[in-house]
């Protein structure tokens, strides 16, 4: 070897661990949101087994400014034990796009679901402790125009207490504590980094109006994957929900329904 290619080969790994050192350091990039979640929870019993489950969402992002998403849930719930519920169905929702002025872009892109879910209530005297594991099947696509949709699977986890505080049990007229944490698991061929997607806690005040209607208020914070590998989210997000459960058939005994709605 000649000193003309000692040379070279000398500069070349000079410029190498030169701007290896003056690379910047990979940081995680987290941005925060804000947004305001406004839903309806329904649950019709047509006998002691079969009922009607139904979601019905518009969510806001950036405070109440813009739109988020319209978000419709409609499932057939089976009562297996008096304490465990199997519900099915299918999921439509609308996601608006971020940049609604790019031509480039469809301002509302649809997205189509399968689901299935499992909620355990455990007895307590004075509390409600609810255990909901969902499975759902998403075919979704970006927002450019003319992309395909493509099918992801995502499993959810969810633990919900309920704590009554004016009464020593759930009855009409009775304020109590809510709270949850969610966790979100994705998965599929499009999903190479992202597998944790969602983790949402949530604490509130809910009351119940009547036998029939309940309504719940408070705050969700959300920490997530905005799909690059170092790029994550904050959401701050202010949740309002109507409550409304129904018995369609007329045997109907309030005491057997452990799990109204959930």
């Amino acid at each position: 070897m000649n000193l003309s290619r000692v040379l070279v080969m000398m500069f070349m790994i000079s410029a190498f661990c030169l701007s290896a050192q003056q690379a910047p350091p990979l940081e995680k990039e987290i941005t925060s949101t804000t947004g305001v979640w406004l839903g309806v929870y329904t649950k019709y019993h047509f006998n002691d087994r079969w009922a009607y489950y139904g979601e019905y969402h518009v969510r806001k992002k950036n405070g109440f400014d813009d739109m988020a998403q319209v978000y419709l849930r409609f499932g057939a719930t089976y009562t297996l034990k008096k304490y465990l519920d199997i519900t099915v169905g299918v999921v439509h929702p609308f996601y608006w796009a971020p940049n609604q002025n790019d031509p480039d872009v469809d301002k509302i892109v649809p997205q189509y679901r399968l689901w299935q879910q499992a909620v355990l209530a455990t007895p307590f005297d004075h509390i409600k402790l609810y255990h909901q594991l969902r499975m759902e099947q998403r075919w979704r696509r970006d927002y450019e125009k003319g992309s395909s949709f493509k099918l992801t699977h995502r499993f959810r986890y969810k633990m919900t207490v309920y704590i009554p505080l004016n009464k020593p049990a759930f009855e009409n007229h009775t304020l109590f504590l809510s709270l949850y944490n969610e966790i979100f698991i994705q998965a599929g061929k499009s999903i190479v980094y992202n597998h944790l997607e969602d983790n949402r806690s949530f604490a509130g005040l809910g009351y119940n109006l009547s036998e029939q209607f309940q309504i719940q208020g408070g705050y969700m914070f959300t920490f997530r994957h905005k799909g690059s590998p170092f790029s994550y989210e904050k959401r701050h997000i202010f949740r309002l929900s109507l409550y409304h459960h129904m018995d369609l058939h007329l045997n109907r005994h309030r005491e057997e329904r452990p799990i109204p709605i959930h």
